[in-house]
């Protein structure tokens, strides 16, 4: 499954690792690192990037640029746009030609694939002491094992966005959810995959692994999600496999909630203004929390590059404090930085979903995720597939491909 959420994409889902259950925090300090402070920087570096795909984060990505590039005149920057369904295959074959640029920013949706197939510089002694006082979970979703492969940026996680002015109070459970989409009150989009959908599997209690990587889907919760998404659809919810048709729904108003990423604020900004909010993903009948994926976003560099500590110099800039700033009040991005202040009620409503969420780590296991429970996602809302034997045969296939 080709993967894709965030770097400025609107449609699909990433493809990451997920197995740690405890809720990361994304709270940083106040002070900023005096690693990023520095500039003077010179020399060249050539840079993909992905926000012209889609969303509305390019804004805040050039000004940070045009920033670094005012503070360091003897650097030259070469910024290249790459679509976000291309970029990981088409570094993963540059690279390992020989060549590719110097640097990408991306999700670390491939983030143990990559580290393993020899295409990232490992970052670890670089970076040692570079990221006092990041969040956690942003530098612990830069790792592979004990190393760092990337200069994180920022946390990503889907929550609820709505229109206020037609929906005054947000669901808080499953239960209010449904019943709001019985009763017409709720016109929801889903994005059907495996992906935007996860994070109702906590709502129920359902975990996907154990702390060897073996598929535990079947032991519970997964299956009462699964039933669930067949009950939203039979209620009304609004599945779609267009992510790009479900986002434009929403901002013409044919919908007033979409379960999304922080990647649209800009757009969906644009679209609505002040009738804009963003809750949690509901709770469970039982109290259980919604676990969407939280990711990292980040800066990744080339080991075939002759430029590898300008790179990283560079990106230690671009994550400091004032740029991520920009990021956060102009593209919306949770900041991976310690210094930076959420202002935006919308920014800090992802904050919390990604408090709650499933950090992302990279295992080979997590990698035979996405195949068996994006069919079964599937099988489930189109062909009205049992949710139990469905959710079986995809933790079976998962831990098959395993070798569990």
């Amino acid at each position: 499954m080709a993967a894709a959420c965030s770097s400025g994409a609107a449609t699909t889902a990433p493809s990451a690792e997920a197995t740690a259950s405890a809720a990361p925090s994304v709270e940083a300090p106040s002070a900023a690192p005096e690693s990023q402070a520095p500039a003077g920087l010179s020399g060249e570096l050539t840079l993909w990037e992905s926000y012209a795909s889609g969303g509305g984060e390019l804004g805040g990505f050039n000004k940070i640029i045009d920033g670094i590039k005012a503070a360091n005149p003897d650097l030259k920057i070469n910024v290249v746009e790459q679509p976000f369904s291309d970029i990981f295959n088409k570094w993963n074959t540059d690279v390992a030609a020989g060549g590719g640029p110097d640097m990408f920013i991306a999700p670390n949706d491939n983030l143990f694939s990559q580290a393993d197939a020899g295409v990232l510089a490992d970052l670890t002694s670089a970076l040692t002491g570079k990221l006092d006082g990041f969040s956690p979970v942003s530098v612990d979703g830069s790792k592979v094992g004990d190393k760092l492969y990337m200069v994180p940026e920022s946390l990503k996680a889907v929550a609820l966005w709505y229109d206020k002015s037609a929906l005054a109070t947000p669901p808080a459970t499953t239960d209010d959810l449904l019943a709001g989409i019985k009763d017409g009150s709720i016109k929801i989009g889903l994005n059907q995959n495996a992906y935007h959908m996860f994070g109702f599997s906590g709502s129920f209690g359902g975990k996907l692994m154990d702390d060897t990587g073996k598929c535990i889907a079947d032991q519970g919760g997964f299956a009462d999600a699964f039933k669930y998404f067949q009950d939203l659809k039979a209620a009304g919810a609004k599945y779609y496999t267009d992510g790009n048709a479900l986002k434009q729904d929403f901002q013409t108003g044919k919908l007033n909630a979409v379960i999304d990423g922080p990647w649209q604020t800009a757009d969906f900004k644009t679209a609505l203004g002040d009738k804009l909010a963003v809750a949690k993903m509901p709770a469970g009948p039982s109290g259980g929390k919604a676990n969407p994926f939280t990711g990292t976003d980040g800066w990744y560099i080339n080991p075939n590059s002759k430029n590898v500590d300008l790179a990283i110099a560079f990106a230690l800039q671009f994550v400091g404090t004032a740029n991520e700033q920009i990021f956060s009040d102009e593209g919306g991005h949770i900041p991976a930085a310690p210094g930076v202040t959420i202002n935006d009620p919308l920014v800090q409503g992802f904050a919390d979903a990604a408090a709650d969420g499933l950090a992302r780590p990279q295992s080979a296991q997590f990698n035979n995720y996405w195949g068996p429970f994006g069919d079964a996602v599937n099988q489930v809302l189109d062909k009205n597939a049992d949710a139990t034997t469905t959710v079986a045969n995809a933790c079976k296939l998962m831990n098959d491909a395993s070798g569990l």
